[in-house]
C-alpha cells in the first residue's frame, strides 16, 4: 500500500504569504527599535511595545511559511529587518557605520536578493 502526502502548492496564496512576511518584518523593526529606545532611555512602555511587536512578527513569519520556503522567509525576514534596523539606527539613534559594516550590509542585501529570486514558483 502506498500513501501519498499531499501538501499545499507554494503558489497558492503566494501574495498573501509575502504580505504576511512584510508585516512580520515591519513588526520586527518596530519591536526592536522600541527595545533599543527602552534600553537607552529606560521605561517599561518601550519593552511592552517590543514584546507585542515581536510576538506579532513571529506570528506573521509563521503564516508566511505557508507559501514561502521557511529558509527563504527567514532569510528575507532577518536580512531586511537588519537593513531597516540599521537605517533606523542611523536616522533615529544617530548611529554610524564603518566602511566594513556598510560592505557587509550590501553583501547581505545581495544575498537576500539571490535567495528570493531562487525561490521556486509553481506554474
Amino acid at each position: 500500500m502506498h500513501t501519498q502526502v499531499h501538501s499545499q502548492p507554494r503558489a497558492r496564496g503566494g501574495l498573501i504569504a509575502w504580505a504576511c512576511l512584510i508585516v512580520a518584518i515591519v513588526a520586527e523593526v518596530v519591536g526592536t527599535s522600541f527595545m533599543a529606545d527602552a534600553a537607552r532611555h529606560g521605561g517599561y512602555f518601550g519593552y511592552a511595545v517590543m514584546a507585542v511587536s515581536l510576538a506579532i512578527s513571529y506570528y506573521f513569519l509563521a503564516l508566511s511559511v505557508r507559501g514561502i520556503a521557511v529558509g527563504v522567509a527567514y532569510a528575507v525576514w532577518e536580512g531586511l529587518g537588519l537593513t531597516l534596523l540599521t537605517l533606523v539606527g542611523i536616522v533615529v539613534f544617530k548611529d554610524s557605520l564603518s566602511v566594513q559594516q556598510m560592505i557587509g550590509l550590501v553583501m547581505a542585501a545581495v544575498g537576500i536578493v539571490c535567495v528570493t529570486l531562487g525561490e521556486e514558483h509553481a506554474p
